[in-house]
């Protein structure tokens, strides 16, 4: 029997990412070579805040998620310990009448505000005890006690109240559903059970509560056809297909189930109604064309419930999407986004965060273009909650069609930013750190220079025109969320290359290609002890100046940055999206004015690789 830890992902996600982080390889790809360059004026490099366009594949079924979703789904009171929400026994929330009321209410309080999607998650077809119900064909039934008016049912009465219909299944056939391999596969004369899965009966999904489907067998496209037709005649526009890999913590060929996602998007093809593909739990950003190719949108993460006594914490695992999410910003866009897991901001105590990280939780889902589906109790919305959830203007920077916002500075102290269609910017200040502090915006790690005109979105205020950038005081934890509207023209950089003759390389440090990096070319192998120093940057005054340091990294990763011998601060640079991927930081340092040193140094960690730094002709005003 599958036990309903089974679906609990959440709990030993954390013990498992940890394993395959110490893992990981040291450092990205590198090869000896070099080229002569020194000091040359700044080109464009690698903008957080402008692109995405480079690796923008076309997804699947265009005509939908032409924006992120928006809705409710189940899973987060179902997989909760707080005190009344699950009467019956772990993950009993989930029922029909339950489903009802959280629809009737999003109908009343959100729909207004572009929630529609309500998404029935994992146990619909399972009784309290998780035992399963299936038909004759070896799919899924609804549990008679849970929906007893059954699935079509609910889907009808969610469409009445002007909603859409999504439902759940884990990744395989499930083995409950096997029946020694005799059950018939509906509508494929011939075929049974035993024809769609390998002989060995390998199992695979992130729970491996499945046997693997074997799609060199023409049964097997067969079975997921007669999923799919099953779930359109029920009138659903929206699956959630769970333990997808490569990817949610396992690796091997069992866990490869792109297969799968290929067969349901060939399968909904066919079945005549539109259905959204939502792929979960933790997938591999590497596989990322395969998701975009098949998928209408792509967990990046663990779940981001905390499977206590609260909805989430902010330590489990909220805060993980600061460090996770960029290496997957610059592939989400129309037709497939990247899915930040589930938005519990407006509950209050039943949440578990205080009202801060309840806004850096909404600002960031809200700027990332994730899809915003909540899972709290929308009867009980408090009114911060429900300010949170209705705030028109940021639901305008998440559903309007310009790229994703990315992180312009490394640390506690965060700047994120995009540019939006208008030619404002989307800029958001985080303060992940646990006590107050003050986060800095400057203007020129975005593209632009001189005085710029700030509106606070959250209180809707007008704040007057700033130059050079913006310091506000952020509270633990907390965020403050502008768009900005640039005032002057971008200010005159100097760019020097990594690569370049004159610079220094120490200990394994080495040059090697990069496509997307400028000249093609950056130095890696900056690890313990390896070292970069660029020799003869030059300034004209003594002061603060704000370095882009374009950089490459397929997970996140620190370095030590400092000028003229001094040993600098130490940044968490975050994930690029890969080794051959280029993006942009921004880094303080103190210069003197005449020519100075500015070294990267791994120390006896592993770091980034660099590709060059843009320096600013003038220091931070």
């Amino acid at each position: 029997m599958l036990s309903p830890a089974a679906f609990t992902s959440g709990a030993v996600a954390l013990a498992v990412a940890t394993a395959l982080t110490s893992a990981a390889p040291p450092t990205g790809p590198t090869a000896s070579a070099q080229r002569p360059a020194a000091m040359i004026p700044a080109a464009p490099a690698p903008a957080p805040a402008t692109q995405d366009a480079r690796t923008q594949e076309a997804p699947a079924q265009d005509a939908l998620a032409q924006k992120p979703y928006m809705g409710w789904t189940s899973w987060s009171m179902q997989s909760s310990k707080y005190p009344g929400l699950n009467p019956r026994g772990d993950y009993s929330y989930l029922t029909e009448a339950n489903v009802l009321k959280q629809a009737d209410a999003m109908a009343a309080k959100l729909k207004p505000y572009g929630y529609e999607y309500v998404n029935i998650d994992a146990g619909w077809w399972r009784d309290w005890q998780w035992k399963p119900h299936f038909d004759a064909y070896g799919r899924q039934q609804a549990d008679p006690e849970r929906f007893p008016s059954g699935m079509k049912a609910v889907a009808d009465r969610l469409h009445r109240k002007g909603l859409k219909a999504g439902i759940y299944l884990p990744v395989g056939l499930e083995k409950e559903a096997y029946g020694e391999g005799k059950v018939p596969v509906w509508n494929a004369p011939g075929c049974t059970t035993g024809d769609i899965v390998h002989s060995d009966l390998r199992t695979t999904n992130g729970w491996d509560s499945a046997y693997k489907i074997d799609f060199s067998q023409a049964c097997a496209q067969k079975y997921i056809d007669s999923q799919a037709q099953l779930f359109a005649d029920w009138g659903y526009d929206f699956l959630k297909i769970d333990g997808v890999g490569p990817g949610s913590f396992k690796s091997g060929d069992n866990y490869d189930n792109r297969a799968d996602i290929a067969a349901w998007k060939q399968a909904i093809a066919t079945a005549g109604r539109p259905i959204h593909l939502e792929l979960s739990w933790s997938l591999d950003v590497n596989y990322i064309a395969d998701w975009k190719k098949h998928s209408n949108g792509w967990r990046i993460d663990t779940d981001v419930e905390c499977y206590c006594n609260t909805l989430v914490t902010w330590d489990n695992s909220v805060e993980d999407r600061w460090r996770d999410t960029p290496a997957w910003t610059r592939h989400g866009g129309p037709g497939g986004f990247n899915d930040l897991d589930s938005l519990n901001v407006g509950n209050g105590a039943m949440d578990g965060l205080t009202k801060a990280e309840r806004q850096s939780y909404m600002t960031l889902w809200a700027i990332s273009k994730s899809p915003l589906y909540t899972g709290d109790d929308i009867t009980g919305l408090d009114s911060y909650g429900l300010s949170l959830l209705t705030n028109r203007e940021v639901l305008k920077l998440n559903q309007q069609a310009s790229p994703a916002a990315r992180p312009l500075t490394a640390g506690d102290r965060q700047v994120w930013g995009a540019k939006n269609p208008d030619g404002t910017y989307t800029v958001a200040l985080f303060n992940l750190g646990d006590t107050p502090a003050a986060v800095t915006a400057d203007w020129s790690s975005l593209g632009f220079g001189g005085r710029a005109s700030v509106r606070d979105v959250w209180n809707k205020e007008n704040l007057g025109r700033y130059n050079g950038g913006i310091t506000q005081a952020v509270p633990a934890h907390g965020s403050r969320l502008f768009v900005v509207q640039p005032g002057g023209p971008a200010p005159a950089m100097t760019a020097y290359e990594a690569e370049a003759p004159a610079n220094t390389l120490a200990g394994s440090a080495s040059v090697a290609g990069c496509d997307e990096c400028s000249g093609g070319k950056k130095v890696g192998n900056l690890y313990v002890g390896g070292s970069l120093r660029f020799n003869e940057v030059v300034v004209k005054k003594a002061g603060t100046y704000v370095l882009n340091v374009s950089y490459t990294s397929g997970d996140p990763r620190q370095i030590r940055v400092g000028a003229n011998g001094a040993p600098g601060a130490t940044w968490d640079f975050p994930s690029s999206g890969g080794w051959g991927a280029a993006e942009r930081i921004s880094v303080p340092v103190t210069l003197k004015a005449g020519s100075n040193t500015i070294t990267f140094d791994s120390g006896s960690g592993y770091s980034p690789d660099i590709d060059r730094i843009d320096v600013p002709q003038q220091q931070r005003s």
